[in-house]
């Protein structure tokens, strides 16, 4: 394992990262898919994410036998990698142990995808973390759908509310994100492509 800072042991064994912006603005937004996914997972562990550290809200506690830091970065997408890095550094995680939850405008609504590492696709905030830390972190994609036509600008349909119709079929998913983790935190990250690709 790499260390990345300056403390003797590891405080926690996993970072598991849901991308999205920051403030009521962007709730339920197709950008916000990691955020809602992490949420999900959140309340499903019972992991409170309501500390403010790394430049993120933070919620520290255990996935089984695995100790985990969820995260959710504060930084705006654009700038996710600042808060990745902060804390990958604190708690000397290396990349193969940060695992990303994020929305991906290549897969329909609710369809995802499960990858060992890899680009940035487009995406800016996978893109802001791959200049931080390395393109050698899991991810996992949430579908949230391809632009309704090619002259929509991206910026404007990725920050666009999800209808109650594409919400539903997106949180219908997390429980399959969520056993996607365990199975990433088992070191069976094949299995999980398996299950979900």
């Amino acid at each position: 394992m790499r260390f990345f800072g300056n403390k003797k042991k590891t405080l926690c064994e996993y970072l598991i990262v849901g991308l999205g912006n920051p403030g009521e603005k962007y709730a339920r937004t197709r950008h916000n898919a990691g955020f809602m996914a992490l949420d999900y997972i959140s309340g499903r562990v019972g992991i409170p994410i309501k500390k403010l550290k790394h430049m993120a809200m933070v919620g520290k506690g255990s996935i089984g036998d695995t100790s985990v830091l969820l995260m959710k970065p504060q930084t705006y997408m654009n700038n996710s990698g600042e808060a990745v890095a902060d804390a990958a550094s604190y708690y000397n995680i290396a990349p193969e142990n940060i695992i990303v939850i994020f929305d991906d405008i290549s897969l329909d609504i609710g369809q995802l995808r499960i990858k060992r590492k890899g680009s940035d696709g487009g995406h800016n905030g996978l893109k802001s973390i791959i200049q931080h830390m390395g393109d050698g972190f899991p991810r996992i994609k949430i579908g949230i759908g391809a632009k309704p036509h090619p002259e929509y600008e991206l910026a404007d349909y990725v920050l666009s509310k999800l209808t109650a119709n594409e919400y539903s079929k997106i949180s219908a998913d997390f429980d399959k994100v969520f056993t996607a983790i365990e199975l990433i935190l088992n070191g069976e990250i094949d299995k999980a492509m398996n299950n979900c690709n």
